[in-house]
């Protein structure tokens, strides 16, 4: 074969994990379109299949393995050709995976994402060639926002934690490089940016030995045509007083934060070497809340945490009842190996987990059911982001909601919309998932 013949075959990809996982899957995607190489939706329809995995905790491996076992009974069967196994899990489990998928064609490690074309090449048989160093992301969600990984690894250690040693050490962008990658972004069409990585409030302070998150955004927001920055994950001992008061001052700031908590007990806050303790978390929560009262909050919280007590969690609920997150994420605790709390007694049985997180949960669906009646009535402006043909609905999202970890606007075409734009939309309904509205 040769390389104008490999040309010739189809590549389908299957995206696991968060959406910094996601960033690293386009990248391949775009070097592989690049090399001419065709990409196609369906795996069956493929000639070859990318299977980009997380392996953070025990259900996403389990969802990595299930993946992985669907596309290797497509080639047992001669459907497709390939399957390469990219992402977390080989980087966590490389020699054991080999073992356990003899007939997988390739696991390749985080550091050889860029060689993938030339792992493709040798699975053909060919001479690799040398990296593709200029190509264009492939976006694989709604061409009206893009992620921007702006750092990777992490330095946190927090106890339940497996990314320090997956992803190694943190490690900002240079910011020339995001620059220059949000503007192909935005000359593409994308119109909002959200900021990603493991710990984005750090950003440069390894690179340029100062914190340079607040520097990035002002020279993201002088990029024309680019209208929304929003920022997600931020630790919560970095969110001072100068960065709320640019996202609340900046027009094209979403006023819109993440803050993932996962737990208020001082004790279990210590266990899990997090930085802020529960007097210090709750300042900072009743700071935004009274300075900042225009930005949404998200958090994410762990149930079930090793040692976890029913008067523990009763706090963490009596604080998400109090709090009224805008929006939250709950998570049983994955007890996982190689982690500081894999090693802790008192392990808090799996059907106590579930117990505990149905009942947070149910708590928090109550807050998102009232806070939703506040919003019936209320106009925004929503960025369209898909239409879909069966319901004759369109789906898209405001400055203050996240694209696919929060609620959507659905609304119905009066004729003139168009994906990908702006729309005035009147909320009139909230069905428990999404909001419903009328264009204006």
């Amino acid at each position: 074969m040769t390389k104008e013949e490999l040309k010739q075959k189809t590549v389908s990809a299957i995206s696991l994990g968060c959406d910094k996982n996601k960033v690293d899957l386009e990248k391949m995607l775009g070097r592989i379109k690049e090399y001419g190489l065709q990409i196609v939706e369906e795996p069956e329809e493929a000639d070859i299949v990318i299977v980009n995995t997380c392996a953070f905790i025990r259900p996403a491996q389990e969802e990595a393995i299930m993946n992985i076992l669907s596309m290797e009974k497509l080639k047992n069967e001669q459907r497709i050709e390939k399957v390469i196994v990219t992402g977390c899990f080989p980087e966590r489990n490389y020699n054991s995976m080999k073992e356990n998928f003899p007939t997988i064609d390739a696991f390749l490690r985080l550091n050889e994402n860029d060689n993938i074309v030339g792992t493709i090449e040798k699975l053909y048989g060919l001479e690799p060639s040398k990296p593709i160093k200029k190509y264009e992301r492939v976006l694989t969600n709604s061409p009206s926002y893009a992620y921007l990984k702006i750092a990777d690894g992490c330095d946190n250690v927090c106890s339940y934690c497996t990314i320090p040693r997956i992803r190694g050490r943190y490690k900002s962008y240079p910011m020339e490089d995001l620059v220059d990658e949000a503007k192909n972004l935005v000359s593409r069409g994308v119109k909002e940016i959200i900021l990603v990585a493991q710990d984005p409030t750090r950003y440069g302070e390894d690179l340029y030995k100062e914190n340079c998150l607040i520097k990035l955004c002002e020279k993201l927001c002088k990029i024309k045509g680019l209208d929304r920055i929003r920022l997600h994950y931020a630790y919560p001992e970095k969110v001072s007083d100068e960065l709320l008061s640019y996202i609340a001052k900046n027009e094209k700031m979403c006023k819109y934060l993440d803050i993932p908590l996962q737990h208020i007990d001082n004790d279990i806050l210590k266990s899990m070497r997090r930085k802020l303790d529960e007097k210090d978390t709750k300042e900072l929560i009743e700071k935004i809340k009274s300075n900042y009262p225009e930005i949404a909050l998200r958090s994410t919280f762990i149930v079930g945490y090793p040692g976890e007590s029913k008067a523990q969690f009763k706090k963490l609920c009596d604080f998400v009842q109090e709090t009224k997150f805008d929006y939250a994420g709950f998570f049983p605790y994955s007890r996982e190996p190689n982690t500081a709390s894999f090693f802790m007694k008192k392990q808090v049985p799996e059907f106590i987990k579930r117990r505990r997180l149905k009942k947070i949960t149910k708590i928090q669906n109550d807050i998102v059911t009232e806070k939703a009646k506040e919003k019936i009535g209320q106009t925004v402006e929503v960025l369209v982001d898909s239409f879909d043909p069966q319901t004759g609905e369109y789906m898209g999202h405001s400055k203050k909601m996240s694209p696919l970890v929060d609620f959507n606007v659905k609304f119905v075409d009066n004729g003139n919309v168009k994906c990908y734009t702006y729309v005035k939309v009147k909320i009139y309904d909230f069905d428990g998932s999404d909001y419903k509205g009328e264009i204006v």
